[in-house]
Order: structure tokens, then C-alpha cells, then sequence
């Protein structure tokens, strides 16, 4: 008995530090920006040896001390059995040296940076990694995964409008060919596992992709169902840049007891409306202000306050305000709440200053997630698509990632 008390302990421990390996953002944590450094691109993915950058605010603004903490991942995101010393050159965990206080803005911060390589860390290998960034009593107060690729093999990505007749209207379908003329590859349907991303948002992600067909060198995957997406419609956005004066979609502003609030026209649900294109940045946003000259430390704080306007049932489903502005993470911060004397839902964000885009999305009960039940979904909306190609090695002790290719919707094929 006591042998099955030890053991049952061990299991509840256990499983309870596996249910806490998704990190909730700290509160005093905003804008975390990681990205690379290197090209035009949103997406925390980087060729090996190629620089990302990372950088967020703490509104504590008291110059805490933070450390990074590199893991590399398998292909489903669980961490590796490698050793540090065999992924990376250096140090896996390092203090956080550059760092800066904001300058004349109504909320204090402190902007912290890093940049990968650097001179205590560079990574040996490909692959999935989490990014953790712990305070001073080693807590971890957020992560991010990030993708690191070698340029083994090709990718050429098409978008066509959907082959279903019954879905030709509503999604979008990604083909796609890998062309590996000097990479040897023994088993494709066992060692390749692509993943399709659509506007690099890991919740939407397809997997478990075989190819179809083999021509050479080249392996070919035109499915007709597996690869298709809901083309959703064009984010909406807004842009603080002034945060004391209106700009597009933005109805007033005004100074509250600390901070500027920045009331949004009100949205208004599209699902029936005629899908009308107008050009946005797939769900990302850019920090940027007029009143300095470097966004990263001037550009100040606002409430953001969102008003929707929807008629559409939606008994048992929550909606949410979604973007890359929050990791594309549904939470109670983001969440709108039924205004019964208005009629509208409501929701208010503390955003830095900057241009973002965002949508409406809905989740029910089983938590299923989707950006068509407010603002419909049209074949023609412009989105991107990232393809990544991991390769597990019969044998090998790690998942590499040996390419990865881009596609978008404006080049849509019939």
C-alpha cells in the first residue's frame, strides 16, 4: 500500500508538471516580438545560423534581472533528449544584458532584447525550440516556439481554390512539391512529416501529410480534401501611431486617469456581405509611434476598446479578439463580454502603439475554433502559406527541419 501511495504521488506530480508546460504570459509582460532578423518576414522561423531577434516590455519598469532558456523540440513539440551541449554551442541558458527604459511615455516600461546567435549562444541543428525567459526566481513568466531550418531540399507552394464543389466558395487548398535532387531520402512516407501553416498560425496546422506521387527527385502532394483551409476574410485593423489623435478606424480618443483610451468604430459582422478586398498583414502587427524616434522605448501604452455588432446565433460558443498581437492565444483578456444595454459585444486591450490587425473568432463548447462564424469566409481573401518539411532519420536521435516554402493567395489558381 504505501509502494502504491509513492507511485500514485510520483504520477500526480508528474502529469501535473506536463499540464503546466503551456505558460500563461505574466501580466506585467507585453508586445513580445520574436522574429527574424534577417528577412520580411512575421514568422519566428530562421535558417541556421541566421539572426532572430526577440524583445518584450515589463510595465513593472524596475530593470529585472531575466534569463533566456533555449530547448530544443521533437516534431510534436515535446522536448528532445539531447543534451544541451548537442544543440547548442555554448550556453542554452544566459542572462538577458540589453535592456532599456521608455522614454516620456505615460506608462513606464522597461524594453528588454536579444538577438541569436551571440557570442554565449549559437545553435548546432535544425529543428523545433522553445524560447522561455524566467525572472529572477526562476520563474518562467513566458515562452514561444520558434523554427530553425536547413536548406537541404526545395519547396514550391501553390494555393488553388477548393476542388470540392460543396467548399469552392468558403476555402482555399495548399499543393505542394519537395524537390530534393542532392539530399537522399530512404523512406519519404516514413521520414518526411510536412506541416502546412496557414498565416503562421500554429492552431490551424495540418499534418500527417504522405506523398502522393513521386517524379525523380521530387515528391508531389495534390490532395484535394486533406490540404484545404478555411480562407476566412480580411483582417481588420487599426493603427495608434498618434496616440492622441483619431486615424483610420479609430472613432475618439480620450485621456482616462493614466492612460490614453482609443474607441474603435464599431464592427460589424460580414458573414452576409459581399467579400470586399482590402490589403492587410495576415493577422501581425508593427510597433511604431510619431511622437519619437525609436519606437522600441517611445512608443507609449493605450487601452484599445473593441465594439461588434453580431445578430448571428451563437448560443454556447465565446468570442474572442485574434491575432499575432497575443500569440494567437484565446483567453479571458481578449475575450468579449454580451453589453446588454448596448446590444454589442465589448472587449478592451492595452496595446502598444503601432498597426495591428485582427478578427473575430469563436469557440464553442469542444473548443473548437472558428474565424468564419462572424465575418464568413471567402476563396478570394488573400492569406499565407507556409509549408516545413521535418525529417526524422530512421535511427536518428532528432527531428530536423530540411526546408520550407512560402505561398500566398494572391496568386490564386483555378
Amino acid at each position: 500500500m504505501k509502494h502504491f501511495f509513492l507511485f500514485l504521488l510520483f504520477f500526480c506530480s508528474f502529469f501535473d508538471a506536463f499540464s503546466q508546460r503551456e505558460v500563461v504570459d505574466s501580466e506585467n509582460i507585453k508586445t513580445i516580438i520574436l522574429r527574424s532578423a534577417t528577412t520580411n518576414l512575421y514568422a519566428p522561423i530562421v535558417r541556421l545560423n541566421d539572426r532572430l531577434t526577440l524583445s518584450f516590455d515589463d510595465l513593472n519598469a524596475d530593470e529585472h534581472n531575466y534569463t533566456y532558456k533555449i530547448e530544443h523540440c521533437d516534431y510534436n513539440w515535446n522536448l528532445s533528449n539531447l543534451l544541451d551541449s548537442e544543440f547548442v554551442d555554448g550556453y542554452a541558458e544566459d542572462r538577458i544584458r540589453d535592456f532599456e527604459n521608455s522614454f516620456n511615455t505615460l506608462q513606464p516600461y522597461t524594453n528588454y532584447s536579444l538577438t541569436i546567435p551571440n557570442e554565449n549562444t549559437r545553435l548546432k541543428i535544425s529543428g523545433n525550440y522553445i524560447i522561455s525567459v524566467l525572472n529572477e526566481d526562476e520563474d518562467v513568466v513566458f515562452q514561444r516556439k520558434f523554427v530553425v531550418y536547413e536548406s537541404k531540399v526545395t519547396v514550391g507552394v501553390s494555393v488553388y481554390k477548393s476542388r470540392d464543389i460543396s467548399t469552392i466558395n468558403t476555402t482555399q487548398s495548399v499543393e505542394f512539391i519537395i524537390n530534393h535532387p542532392d539530399f537522399r531520402i530512404n523512406n519519404p512516407k516514413a521520414e518526411i512529416l510536412p506541416v502546412v501553416l496557414q498565416n503562421n498560425n500554429w492552431q490551424t496546422a495540418i499534418e500527417g501529410l504522405k506523398p502522393q506521387f513521386y517524379r525523380g527527385t521530387q515528391l508531389i502532394y495534390k490532395y484535394n480534401k486533406e490540404t484545404n483551409f478555411l480562407a476566412g476574410n480580411e483582417f481588420l485593423y487599426f493603427d495608434t501611431k498618434s496616440i492622441r489623435n483619431t486615424t483610420l478606424n479609430i472613432a475618439k480618443v480620450e485621456l482616462g486617469t493614466e492612460l490614453y483610451h482609443a474607441y474603435l468604430y464599431t464592427n460589424e459582422e460580414r458573414i452576409d456581405n459581399p467579400y470586399t478586398l482590402f490589403e492587410d498583414i495576415n493577422g501581425n502587427f508593427v510597433i511604431r509611434t510619431l511622437d519619437g524616434q525609436n519606437s522600441n522605448v517611445d512608443a507609449d501604452y493605450g487601452w484599445v476598446h473593441f465594439n461588434l455588432s453580431c445578430l448571428e446565433n451563437l448560443d454556447g460558443k465565446d468570442i474572442y479578439i485574434h491575432g499575432s498581437f497575443n500569440n494567437w492565444k484565446l483567453n479571458e483578456t481578449n475575450k468579449l463580454i454580451y453589453n446588454t444595454e448596448t446590444g454589442l459585444y465589448d472587449g478592451k486591450l492595452l496595446l502598444k502603439q503601432g498597426f495591428y490587425n485582427y478578427q473575430y473568432v469563436t469557440k464553442n463548447e469542444e473548443g473548437i475554433i472558428s474565424n468564419s462564424d462572424i465575418d464568413g469566409s471567402f476563396y478570394q481573401t488573400e492569406n499565407d502559406y507556409t509549408v516545413l518539411v521535418y525529417y526524422k532519420k530512421f535511427g536518428a536521435r532528432y527531428t530536423r527541419v530540411i526546408g520550407v516554402g512560402f505561398g500566398s493567395s494572391k496568386k490564386l489558381n483555378n
